[in-house]
Order: structure tokens, then sequence, then C-alpha cells
């Protein structure tokens, strides 16, 4: 997906929203309100494809996943209790 553009509050917005707008439709646009993130406009393509990608997504339990994942895991849980909480 393109870079995040530019950055506008939501007065911007209501002062601006056709540049605003045309700017979505080349990369993400943040919306702020009270100085906190809220919001990103991004055009139809970014949208769909983002969605495409939530969809392809799967979910799986300890019982379902492969052994190979399943030993990778556990030796990772192993490593870190392993390590000194200092460490961590």
């Amino acid at each position: 997906m393109p870079r995040t553009g530019g950055t506008y509050s939501t007065s911007d917005l209501s002062r601006k929203s056709g540049d605003i707008i045309a700017e979505a439709l080349r990369h993400p646009v943040t919306i702020t309100q009270r100085n906190k993130p809220r919001l990103v406009l991004l055009n139809i393509d970014d949208y769909e494809r983002l969605m495409r990608q939530s969809d392809a997504r799967s979910v799986g339990t300890l019982e379902t996943k492969p052994s190979e994942l399943l030993n990778e895991f556990e030796a990772a849980v192993d490593a870190y209790a392993g390590t000194d909480e200092t460490n961590r």
C-alpha cells in the first residue's frame, strides 16, 4: 500500500474536503481530532486490498497447527522462560 500521506484535523476536513479527498485518492490520509489520530481516508483499491488480506488470514488452535510450528513455539516459550527477568 502507498505511504501514509498528510495529516489533517477534523476542522481542515470541513474547510478543505475537496483537497483532502483528492489527496486520499493518491495515498492514505490521517484525520485527527483534538490532536489524536481518529480516522484514515484511503482509496477504494487500498481498502479492498486490506479486506482481501484480512480474509486470507486463518485462525487455528494448538491442536490444528503443524507439529513443526508447535515445536518451534514450545522452544520459544522454553527459551523465554529460561531467561533472566532482568534480560526481558
